[in-house]
């Protein structure tokens, strides 16, 4: 199996299965000296591990991450920094249930990746899908960490769940603070009491639901991107797109730029104190694929989960119809625990793409 690799300056490679003993990543490319310990990746793992409210899976996992290699103490600091050899991070399993999938191991999921992966292999790992399970994210996260290191303090990126089950958030409430203070991520607080209800009926029901997601950069420097294929805004969409159930991904207005008129879309430029100003930001803080200055837009819409307890009809592996029923421990709206993963991805574009600007021309 290839393609497991993300990144040109600054890489990542994630290896393992959702129900093996354990996962990780390997980032190669990030720059010697940066002071990096396991207490700085764990709160972001801590943000998308599961078994962390009655609306995502049960599934208890700890989610303490490793590192294996690429740090050494700096007798200056005290502390451990980078030493620009390949990072290596491990996150145990500890809590599967693989014998929950033996009724499914003949059995392709609808709208799972199960068929094309005995398609394209032969073979599939049945325990909760191996590569394709969601569980792989938390390497993604881990990996997050250490771009958010590599882009420094000075960029912030943020997410947030913006509709869930055809239920939006009411934008004039936005509150990045309250993102952090309830179990959606949601910058609107009144919203969460109609998400709460609608999960509850959904998992009572055996259903599940999808979502939107935004995540914004704010702090970017102008000139992050190349144009023709090393578009910012290019490698944004291909790195949402990798995150499992992710179906559309829009920069800025995306698809409602379709409807607007050329002078309300071309985000008007004003000379500011230290710089252009732009009156909106249509755009999405990308243009001719490098980066504005303005905070960078990208929104992903996350199908419903595919792993439900309704019947539905379906094919065994010799092409018999039968339906199946999932049982298990699963997400009721993945999409929630997507907020931390696009956030993660966000984080790694921009590394990669700060490192391959610095190659060019001085930030």
């Amino acid at each position: 199996m290839s393609h497991n690799t993300f990144g040109h300056l600054f890489r990542i490679t994630t290896w393992g299965e959702s129900h093996g003993p354990a996962l990780g990543v390997v980032v190669d490319g990030c720059p010697a000296g940066i002071p990096l310990s396991e207490e700085d990746i764990q709160p972001w793992l801590d943000r998308r591990r599961p078994g962390t409210s009655r609306h995502v899976t049960p599934r208890q996992e700890a989610d303490r991450v490793r590192i294996l290699s690429g740090t050494f103490e700096d007798e200056r600091t005290g502390g451990p920094v980078t030493t620009g050899a390949p990072i290596s991070l491990m996150i145990e399993n500890t809590d599967v249930r693989s014998k929950d999938y033996d009724a499914i191991r003949d059995l392709w999921r609808p709208g799972h990746a199960d068929y094309t992966y005995d398609a394209k292999y032969g073979l599939r790992d049945y325990r909760g899908g191996g590569r394709s399970s969601a569980r792989e994210t938390a390497a993604r996260v881990a990996a997050g960490a250490i771009a958010r290191k590599v882009i420094g303090d000075g960029v912030t990126v943020r997410g947030a769940l913006v509709e869930m089950g055809g239920i939006a958030i009411d934008r004039s409430r936005w509150n990045w603070d309250g993102t952090l203070e309830n179990p959606f991520f949601s910058p609107d607080p009144d919203v969460v009491p109609e998400w709460e209800r609608l999960l509850d009926s959904l998992r009572t029901e055996g259903s599940s639901t999808g979502a939107v997601v935004e995540i914004v950069a704010s702090g970017l420097p102008a000139g992050l991107g190349a144009p023709v294929y090393g578009k910012l805004d290019a490698d944004l969409a291909g790195a949402m797109m990798s995150i499992p159930a992710v179906k559309g991904v829009e920069i800025g207005s995306g698809f409602d730029s379709a409807r607007l008129r050329g002078e309300a879309a071309a985000d008007e430029m004003r000379m500011g104190d230290v710089g252009p100003v732009f009156t909106s930001n249509h755009n999405g803080g990308v243009l001719g694929g490098i980066s504005t200055g303005q905070d960078l837009v990208v929104r992903f819409a996350v199908k419903p989960t595919s792993s439900i307890r309704i019947d539905r009809m379906t094919l065994n592996r010799d092409f018999e119809e039968t339906t199946i029923s999932t049982r298990g421990r699963h997400d009721p709206c993945v999409g929630i625990r997507a907020v931390p993963v696009g956030e993660a991805m966000t984080a790694i574009v921009l590394a990669d793409h700060w490192l391959r600007h610095a190659g060019q021309s001085a930030l």
